[in-house]
């Protein structure tokens, strides 16, 4: 099935045991949650789902699971989060047959390839899969230039897109109006998706999807039917929820405002820590505020 890549695409966060085990239950619980609050699509092993901290069999049993949920209702995209052009390309084919695309950061230790090695890693990559590549553009020491994401989506026609990550709307705005024709940039701005959707991003594949789906889904609705004054609302609420997970160890918190959903997302991988009570209290009165704007199935599908 060919599938549009659009909309709200939260990234699973990965359930662990004390012992820093897969949950296997618990990720199959967490999709058909996010299921049930209408997204668009499944991604699993980014940064709110400790990607950089799983293996390759991990990730295989991840794809597993989360396939046998979605059961190709919706797109279902792997995150790569590793530090070499050989590492991707071996995690990507050990994936491929179960998944529709792949979200690829550039590397992220400390040495930063220059701009023609980056090119040749995602052109590596590209050429060894016959899946769909989204830029994760979220390594602060190496983060690519509008110009350069420009050029890799023009020159590599294996690039979905990109998902720009971090919080400058300007260089989102300008990736908005250079890219080529066709391809999907995502939001990962979370403080400002309202302003993303509005100017037309593709979707968005971020941590405030993951933790608060239904509002997500609301607030898109709301930017494609045109009616601003509810996006803004949305919006709003969002940000105040935003504001309270927010921090180092954010996967953590977006597992504690699953939590308090009814949703088992286990616990955070050493050495991440645990939410604090102080920062649980603020999360929870944030969220009774936020999920007032949840929608119906029956308002899902007249959207």
């Amino acid at each position: 099935m060919a599938f549009d890549f659009k909309g709200i695409i939260p990234p699973v966060v990965t359930p662990f045991d004390e012992n820093g085990e897969i949950k296997v239950s618990a990720i199959r619980a967490n999709v058909r949650f996010l299921l049930d609050k209408g997204v668009h699509g499944i991604c699993f092993g980014g940064s709110t789902g400790e990607g950089h901290t799983l293996t390759g069999n991990e990730l295989v049993t991840i794809a597993e699971a989360c396939a046998s949920e979605v059961n190709g209702r919706v797109p279902l995209i792997a995150g790569i989060i590793v530090n070499s052009t050989r590492d991707a390309v071996q995690k990507a084919k050990r994936m491929e047959a179960i998944v529709d695309a792949f979200q690829v950061t550039p590397v992220h230790y400390l040495f930063k390839p220059d701009e023609d090695a980056t090119y040749r890693h995602f052109e590596t990559i590209t050429g060894e899969t016959d899946k769909p590549v989204l830029i994760y553009n979220v390594i602060p020491w190496n983060y690519l230039s509008p110009a350069l994401l420009v050029r890799l989506m023009k020159g590599l026609p294996g690039i979905l897109g990109v998902k720009q990550s971090a919080g400058d709307l300007k260089l989102f705005a300008d990736l908005m109006i250079t890219a080529p024709e066709g391809k999907r940039i995502y939001s990962a701005i979370d403080a400002l998706l309202y302003p993303s959707f509005a100017m037309g991003s593709h979707g968005t594949i971020a941590a405030n999807p993951a933790a608060v789906p239904g509002p997500c889904v609301a607030l898109w609705n709301a930017v494609q039917a045109g009616d601003h004054a509810r996006g803004l609302k949305i919006h709003e609420s969002l940000l105040r929820f935003w504001n309270t997970i927010f921090a180092d160890n954010l996967p953590a918190n977006v597992k504690t405002a699953l939590a308090l959903q009814g949703c088992d997302a286990g616990l955070p991988r050493a050495p991440m820590p645990k939410t604090s009570p102080e920062v649980a209290a603020k999360i929870e009165v944030a969220l009774k505020e936020l999920l007032a704007f949840e929608e119906s199935s029956a308002q899902q599908k007249a959207a």
